[in-house]
């Protein structure tokens, strides 16, 4: 059970526990909790601390494991439908160099390789696109993980705060990733709330209390009684990745990528073989998931085009716009106009939005080239024609903006 082969354990456990061997329900429920048979694990937790109590030995450590198995079989019946494209197997060390993420969606690092140490830190950093801020996570003197927030001033980054909000402090706190609306956060935590190991949370930035809601496990398949961490949306690509080391030997680590919903969709536990459920949990098999063929393809041309681009040279400024042939701005504290910064920030958002759309527009685009019915083409045509439309009209409209920008600055 310990080389994570549990399925080869549970005869013998099952054996252990027929002769009465002391100890054996409690590394059979867990065999079977590894399994994903959560009933049966739920029947032998209770049955341990039945022995527990009768010999009088102490039941609460068995009881945090019982309330565990039962909040994992609640999650088995709200397996979320999910494509999940592409999986390989990589040294966990340096597992983020298999994430191909747009520059939109800003840059990962090592913590040990943004901050230039040598000390021992299992940590990630995050950079938002504008490279003005960064989220990691750091070792407290109590020895767990928390993250941290901090924001680039001139030059500087400035101290670190950590991040206010329900974050379970009993476990660590690791892996941050945050959306580009700058109030989703991602992060894992291996606290009394996750499955076992390093479990996947979601929590939102409340503006009007400064702090963070209270988190919320993502549920299965993305999380498992392993650890399961560093979940990324790339929103600019529309792919998604995470990591586990579920099933996998010492020192590696299975990058998943996935299609994300708009919106959660559930499979039904209720009229579905449950080994078939357990499948799609385990993520047994990636194909499996593929319930949408075109979406798969689809994906698949945008996971190729993300493997294909070069990586981003690091800049060491926030971004070039040029006024006129003598100045060329790079930050926002560049500009003498208050009002041709904030029209900057609008059109920055823009920009980003239409880049959105041209991608949008080439997925389409491809679609299109690979559909063989004449019918189901017919019926694309005219959400390509509207899509390029609109495209064109955004496209002159960002243009005008640095027109006006520039004339605004100027004026100053």
């Amino acid at each position: 059970m310990k080389t994570q082969d549990p399925k080869e354990a549970v005869k013998h456990l099952e054996t252990a526990v027929k002769r009465r061997i002391p100890g054996g329900q409690l590394y059979l429920a867990q065999a079977y909790n590894d399994l994903y048979q959560f009933e049966n694990a739920i029947k032998c937790y209770e049955d341990y601390i039945n022995e527990l109590s009768k010999r009088k030995k102490p039941t609460e450590e068995a009881e945090a494991l019982l309330k565990k198995a039962k909040t994992n079989f609640r999650m088995l019946k709200g397996v979320e439908k999910v494509c999940i494209i592409d999986s390989f197997v990589v040294d966990k060390q340096h597992f983020l160099n298999a994430y191909k993420i747009s520059s939109e969606s800003g840059k990962l690092f090592m913590y040990n390789t943004f901050f230039q140490t040598d000390k021992e830190a299992k940590a990630t950093v995050y950079k938002t696109e504008l490279g003005n801020k960064i989220y990691y996570s750091e070792i407290q003197a109590n020895g767990k993980y928390n993250i941290f927030g901090s924001n680039k001033i001139q030059d500087e980054w400035s101290k670190g705060e950590a991040l206010s909000g329900n974050f379970d402090q009993a476990g660590n706190s690791n892996y941050p990733y945050v959306l580009t609306d700058g109030i989703t956060l991602y992060y894992a935590a291996d606290g009394e709330n996750s499955m076992g190991g390093y479990d996947i949370f979601v929590t939102r930035y409340n503006t009007e209390s400064n702090s963070y809601l209270t988190p919320e496990n993502i549920g299965m398949p993305f999380n498992s009684p392993y650890n399961d961490y560093m979940y990324v949306i790339d929103e600019f690509n529309n792919l998604g990745w995470f990591a586990s080391d579920r099933y996998q030997p010492a020192g590696k680590v299975c990058i998943y990528v996935f299609v994300p919903n708009q919106t959660k969709q559930v499979y039904n536990y209720e009229s579905m073989d449950p080994a078939r459920v357990i499948h799609l949990a385990q993520i047994h098999s990636v194909k499996e998931t593929w319930y949408d063929k075109n979406l798969v393809a689809d994906a698949k041309v945008r996971l190729q085009t993300a493997f294909s681009e070069k990586p981003q040279i690091e800049r060491s400024y926030d971004f070039e716009f040029v006024i006129d042939d003598q100045k060329t701005y790079h930050q926002l504290s560049d500009f003498k106009s208050a009002k041709a910064k904030g029209l900057f920030v609008q059109y920055r958002q823009s920009e980003k939005d239409l880049k959105q759309q041209q991608h949008k527009l080439r997925g389409l685009r491809a679609q299109y080239a690979r559909m063989n019915d004449e019918k189901e083409k017919a019926k694309l045509a005219p959400a390509i024609l509207d899509l390029e439309a609109r495209v064109l009209n955004f496209t002159n409209e960002v243009k005008q903006m640095a027109v006006t920008i520039r004339n605004t600055e100027k004026e100053n």
